[in-house]
Order: C-alpha cells, then structure tokens, then sequence
C-alpha cells in the first residue's frame, strides 16, 4: 500500500480538486483507492458524495484508532463504490489541529496499519496548514505532494511546506520524501504566471512537476455534478484527466508501485506555460 499526502501551507490553491483528480485517475486505473479526508472543511468528502454515509468519521479514528472505529468511518463513494472508499471528514478533525504531541502523531499511522491489506494506495487531503493534522497526515505518508498556484504568496508557501515536509521526516516519519511541487490553474499567457514559474524553478529546480494543471471549467463541472474528471464528456476534460494520469504516474513510480496504464501515459505538460492553448468544451 503506498500512501500519498496533498498538502500546502496556503488555502486557496486547489489542492481538494488536486486531491478529486487523482483519486479519478486511481480508480480509472484499477487501484482500490482510499482517500483520507483530515481537512476540517470536508470538502472532499462532500464531493466524493459520502457526506453521512459513515457512522464514525476521522476524528473519532484520531481519538481511537481501534479496528471497530477505523471500519465505522469508513464509506464507499458513488464514484465507484468498489475501488473508492473514504476515511470521511468532519469539522469534529478540528479538535485535533492543535499541538502534535509524540503519542499522537501515529495514530493516523496505525489506523493505516490496519487496512494494509485492503488498498493499494492512500491519499490523504490535509488542511491548508502546519497544525496537528497535517503532521499526522505527513507522519502517515510515504510521499508528499505540494500543491502551489503561480502567485508571490503561493509561491512562497510552496517553500515554507517544503521546510515542514523536510522537518517532519526528521521527528516521527523517517520514510517520507517530497514527491515534489505541482503546479495548479495554470492560465496561458500570462506574464505574471510565467515569471512566477522561472520563479519557482529556480528555487526548486527538479522538484518542480513537469506535468501541470490548467485553469479549465471543466474540472469544476465534473466536481459540481459529482463525476470523475475521466468520465466527464469533454475534450478539455480529457486533456485534465491525462493530467492527473501522468501525475500519479510519477508518484507510483516514486513509491515503487508500478501501473503499467498510467507509466504508459504520455505527460502533456512539456510545452510552456504561455504557449497553451486548449478549447474548454
């Protein structure tokens, strides 16, 4: 079971939808996909239509991560009710946002220990934040990814998750890398954007996806009527579900999970950013 984090230190930047295109790539690729939803928000438990479904949710599993509690907050999504299931999110995670203290910090951990067996990979949404949650999202991961949009503060929080990720990995999860920084509603030609992306490449070189995610309506009319972006009928939706296919590709390979579908996707990401141009039908 390879676990993934979704994470940054700025709200704002997409990082739920980041979080709703990957696990569409994961099912359409076969893989039983769990998604852990530590935002207080819930947004993406919302959106994978399982708001209610559960007797339990994450919070109770933080407070007790015992076999019986793991299984009650556990929901199958409409999405596909086979291979998508949710660790279901409330604003109740909130309680637990607060200082990480060392017995606390692997109980996401263990409750993961427990559905071994069950999935083959984790993705886990956490807050927009450096709180409890986060470090116990972080501390449960074997990689993170970093979400950023192409904006001065973004940018900069971008670098301040890096620090956390890399401060993480050092106190309580000695298995966690950075996947790397994934670059969020990409708009062609824009100057600011382009100077923002040399920006970010210079501070972060390698680390810098080369598969990116276009500002496309698409994406949030697939989420709005409850649908994978792989199954929303559109060429611009296409276009972003080759997108997220490419990215889950790289973060499988890094976790040494290897799906023959998604290595085999091209990466659509190679032009620059102020050159694209792609109808949103």
């Amino acid at each position: 079971m390879s676990v993934l984090g979704i994470c940054s230190l700025k709200g704002g930047v997409g990082k739920t939808s980041i979080t709703l295109g990957l696990a569409s790539a994961a099912i359409h690729a076969g893989l039983r996909t769990l998604v852990v939803d530590l935002d207080p928000q819930a947004d993406t438990t919302l959106a994978l239509g399982v708001s209610g479904g559960a007797d339990n949710d994450v919070s109770a599993v933080l407070d007790n991560p015992s076999p019986f509690v793991i299984e009650s907050a556990l929901a199958q999504s409409p999405w596909n009710g086979e291979l998508l299931h949710v660790l279901v999110g409330s604003n109740e995670s909130a309680r637990h946002d607060g200082p990480s203290y060392a017995h606390r910090l692997t109980r996401l951990t263990h409750a993961l220990e427990f559905l071994e067996e069950r999935y083959d990979l984790v993705i886990i949404d956490c807050p927009p934040s450096l709180g409890g949650l986060t470090r116990q999202g972080l501390t449960a991961c074997d990689r993170a990814l970093v979400v950023t949009e192409l904006g001065l503060f973004s940018v900069t929080a971008a670098g301040r998750a890096f620090q956390a990720i890399d401060e993480i990995r050092r106190q309580s999860a000695p298995n966690l890398r950075p996947l790397g920084v994934l670059v969020n509603r990409v708009r062609a030609r824009s100057s600011e954007q382009a100077y923002r992306q040399e920006e970010l490449e210079n501070m972060f070189g390698d680390l810098v996806l080369p598969t990116y995610i276009p500002e496309r309506s698409a994406l949030q009319q697939a989420q709005g009527a409850g649908s994978p972006v792989h199954e929303w009928p559109s060429r611009a939706a296409r276009d972003l579900a080759d997108r997220f296919d490419a990215v889950l590709g790289a973060a499988l390979k890094s976790m040494e999970h290897s799906v023959p579908a998604l290595e085999s996707a091209a990466s659509p990401a190679s032009a620059e950013i102020a050159l694209e141009s792609i109808d949103d039908d």
